[in-house]
């Protein structure tokens, strides 16, 4: 997204606090209409690949002025095209104040159209997920690369065109000037104006003849002394220099587990597809060294790729533990914990067979949250189930065997969604930069 940095003088009767103010309220109004629009979003994501249309009301976009008020003051002016008043008349008040009349309408109702734009996909997925970062990101040991790029290593006297700093460069010249006392331009065109118009005298006397000569002399002198004292010399120039550097990469692997059962019904998958949709979109774009790692699970768990996580129509039985299993068995074969960072997001209806949800309290407290950075667990409850949503003490078993764990562990968060609209708060309250790090 490009940045633009206004650097005009104060307008007339506008001030610099006032421009800032402004442009700080036009991006919370794009910023608060992206959050909403998200919510709309389908849940392939398709949607993101091209323009988005963005509206926000025009008193979003008015700059703060003071105007005179209509409902008082004395006005001294005849209104063109007038043939009823004359200089000096008075004009009856109108009833009902400002005499404003007719009717104004607007999808806000703030009496005018609202102000619409597009934003490109870059820029709409720099808005959604600005602020947002993987929680207590470490870096591990064994990750070096070197970057594709340069970095700014300051100047040099040497360098390619391309490279030249006309700001350090034009500053050295005019030291250079002041200091050797190149005649400036204003001085040389006094002195040349002043000969023309001896010259142009018809009967100069012995006087300005003198006079005539001492300018000719100093003009001489001092086109010797421009010549001498260039205005760019070569030891005025200054390049920008780059050098290539390296950089630690830490390395993060991702593990999406969502339950595909028989009691997640097409509304659970639609709103757990939309919070793994979310996050996929964040990493790839925030995250060069991050992988994703998709596991399905009904009463078995599978690693799949992509396409299989979001669109297969498998289903089965539930047992939640066989997904972390899987889990902690991928890490084990490829993600070594001194080389990788590593996270997790769980969605599921809280629906478990059996005692199972104690073999996942286990799971999660004996193998995985010691090794991991971040576990996020979304449960989906219905619509009617609204004191799940209040209550954080109500639930099943999965539920109350996962509040457990978060008491233990500060890393692993849990939370419940009902309908699309929660899906995007949530998500970004869940990854919100700055979370306190995790105790071990």
């Amino acid at each position: 997204m490009h940045h633009f940095i206004d650097r005009r003088p104060n307008p007339k009767g506008k001030s610099l606090g006032n421009r800032q103010r402004f442009l700080r309220r036009a991006k919370e109004n794009i910023k608060k209409m992206v959050d909403k629009s998200v919510r709309e979003k389908s849940v392939t994501g398709a949607d993101l690949e091209g323009a988005e249309q963005v509206t926000i009301p025009a008193r979003g976009i008015k700059e703060p002025h003071f105007a005179h008020s209509p409902k008082g003051g004395f006005r001294k002016h005849v209104l063109p095209g007038n043939k009823d008043f004359v200089v000096g008349d008075t004009i009856p008040r109108p009833k009902g104040g400002a005499g404003e009349g007719g009717r104004k309408a607007s999808e806000d109702g703030e009496g005018e159209d609202g102000f619409s734009f597009s934003l490109t996909r870059e820029e709409y997925l720099e808005i959604l997920f600005e602020g947002l970062e993987l929680p207590d990101l470490v870096k591990k040991t064994t990750v070096e690369t070197e970057t594709v790029g340069t970095r700014r290593a300051g100047l040099t006297t040497a360098g390619t065109p391309n490279n030249l700093n006309l700001i350090r460069t034009m500053r050295n010249s005019l030291g250079r000037r002041i200091a050797l006392q190149r005649p400036s331009v204003a001085a040389y065109q006094a002195i040349v104006d002043e000969l023309k118009e001896l010259e142009s005298t018809p009967t100069p006397d012995e006087e300005e003849q003198a006079r005539i000569v001492a300018l000719q002399e100093k003009l001489t002198l001092l086109d010797r002394r421009r010549k001498l004292v260039g205005y760019i010399d070569p030891i005025d120039l200054r390049y920008d220099t780059n050098v290539p550097e390296k950089i630690r990469n830490s390395k993060a692997v991702v593990f999406c587990l969502m339950d595909v059962s028989g009691s997640m019904q097409e509304r659970e998958k639609d709103l757990a597809k939309r919070f793994f949709m979310l996050l996929h979109l964040f990493l790839e774009r925030a995250y060069e060294h991050t992988e994703v790692v998709f596991i399905r699970h009904t009463h078995h768990a599978q690693e799949v790729d992509e396409e299989t996580f979001f669109y297969a129509r498998e289903t089965g039985g539930t047992i939640v533990s066989t997904a972390l299993a899987k889990m902690k068995e991928i890490i084990d074969e490829r993600f070594p914990t001194d080389e990788w960072n590593i996270y997790g997001a769980q969605a599921s209806d809280g629906e478990n067979f059996g005692n199972d949800s104690e073999k996942c309290a286990a799971l999660l407290t004996q193998e995985l949250l010691p090794i991991c950075q971040y576990y996020a667990y979304v449960e989906i409850v219905g619509e009617e189930d609204e004191k799940l949503l209040n209550n954080a003490d109500e639930g099943a078993d999965l539920w109350q065997n996962f509040r457990k764990v978060h008491t233990q562990f500060p890393q692993f968060e849990i939370r419940r969604v009902a309908e699309p609209g929660h899906i995007y708060p949530i998500f970004r309250d869940l990854f919100a930069a700055g979370k306190k790090e995790t105790a071990r």
